[in-house]
């Protein structure tokens, strides 16, 4: 299903993405250097081993990250103008290599653009939910959505 148009939705939809993604060493690798990230709990196993975690943590910006691109296809993939914000941004447990993420929506407001008569503001909470069904990242994100048509005047 292609993105929908700011018309087509609702207050309290949700939509459970279909698309999961477990994540890799090699994500977090090339995610990590790409980003010029050097946190040792990201890219030193030693370091890592002898953390709190005993492991390689997972770049939570690549979780962020994956999390969003997961919901892209069904939110707003073609009817997107621009992503205005995300806001109140939390990573409440690990992501480790392995893990196989899935991401869930919901529609939390809508409103009609002032300054844009072809298009409205979408509010989106996004949840990033791990295998063992915990909650690893969540935000809201606010996207300027394309309507249909254009409103009555």
């Amino acid at each position: 299903m292609a993105g929908r148009y700011f018309d087509d939705w609702s207050i309290g939809d949700r939509i459970e993405h279909e698309i999961r993604r477990t994540v890799t060493e090699t994500d977090n690798l090339l995610f990590s250097t790409m980003t010029h990230n050097p946190q040792p709990l990201h890219l030193d196993i030693e370091a890592a081993k002898a953390s709190e975690f005993g492991r390689i943590l997972v770049n939570g910006t690549f979780t962020f990250a994956l999390m969003v691109g997961l919901s892209v296809g069904e939110t707003t993939l073609g009817t997107l103008v621009a992503n205005l914000g995300y806001d109140k941004l939390v990573n409440p447990k690990p992501v480790f290599i392995g893990d196989t993420m899935r991401c869930e929506t919901e529609v939390t407001d809508l409103k009609p653009s002032k300054s844009r008569p072809n298009a409205g503001i979408v509010t989106f909470t996004h949840r990033l939910i791990n295998q063992r069904d915990e909650i690893v990242c969540q935000c809201l994100r606010t996207a300027l959505i394309e309507r249909r048509a254009s409103p009555p005047q």
